[in-house]
């Protein structure tokens, strides 16, 4: 990029050695070429991919899936602890337990300091207006944090039904206008709909985790070069590094005033989340 300016990445996970290994990965390794770590990364490792691309600020979520934790949040808590103004987490919830989640989510927030909640669909097989997720959408509110979630088809070989923008998100964000959802992987092979929620609804963005610039959808590069775009800069770190996402965003021409809003306007209000200069 010419210059430097902000950037937050809004969807990165510092990963656990177990989170890599994992079987629903290997179409990933598939086709990357790549292999499961056999050590854990250290968070300097992170931070150093992050200054590589300039990156300032990277939100990092906790993982959770029907089985267990496989990034648990008191782990991204040690994480954060380690790159303090660096790292900001994001809280992952058990969804088959209502209760005990937005207990959990409330001790994300008020103990942890943690700044959104992240649900992934396909890893529970329920998409986002079913009804186990509704308690966390009046707590999350409440709370005034950010629901974040996957939309699109899915990487690893689990369904993409969960993915689809309509009608799942979309009645999500017709029961609850207050909430402000994030919604990452920009929804391709849906991505118009993803787009049309987003101008529908007031607090519905998109983000571009898992796609490199040169693989935005054109309706998506479209949209982004208007001066009131809804899309967020997002990496899915370790899977696409900063510098890798980040690569022919200068070709794209965007204004200066839709450039800022996508690496870090929209993330600095939407997360709260504040760069140190």
């Amino acid at each position: 990029m010419e210059g430097h300016t902000m950037i937050i990445d809004v969807w990165a996970q510092h990963p656990t050695r177990r989170f890599m290994q994992h079987d629903m990965f290997d179409s990933l390794r598939r086709w990357t070429g790549t292999t499961a770590p056999l050590d854990e990364l250290p968070v300097a490792a992170t931070i150093a991919t992050m200054d590589a691309a300039g990156v300032d600020v990277a939100l990092i979520s906790a993982w959770y899936g029907p089985e267990g934790a496989l990034i648990s949040n008191d782990e991204v808590a040690g994480f954060v602890a380690q790159a303090p103004g660096r790292l900001v987490g994001v809280a992952a919830v058990d969804l088959a337990r209502p209760m005990s989640a937005v207990r959990e989510l409330r001790r994300c927030v008020r103990d942890l300091g943690f700044a959104a909640l992240r649900v992934v669909p396909w890893l529970w097989g329920w998409p986002p207006d079913d009804r186990r997720y509704y308690p966390l959408y009046a707590e999350c509110v409440e709370l005034g944090i950010p629901f974040c979630t996957q939309v699109g088809h899915t990487g690893p070989l689990r369904t993409s039904e969960t993915g689809r923008p309509i009608p799942y998100l979309d009645n999500v964000a017709l029961d609850f206008p207050e909430l402000v959802i994030v919604a990452g992987h920009v929804g391709y092979p849906w991505t118009n709909e993803m787009i049309a929620v987003a101008h529908k609804h007031q607090n519905v963005y998109i983000d571009t985790s898992a796609y490199t610039v040169t693989r935005f959808p054109s309706e998506l590069v479209a949209h982004l070069k208007g001066d009131h775009h809804k899309v967020l800069f997002g990496t899915n770190y370790p899977m696409i590094s900063a510098a890798k996402a980040l690569e022919g965003l200068d070709e794209l021409k965007l204004s200066e005033s839709s450039a800022q809003l996508f690496l870090h306007g929209h993330a600095e209000r939407i997360f709260g989340v504040s760069v140190a200069r």
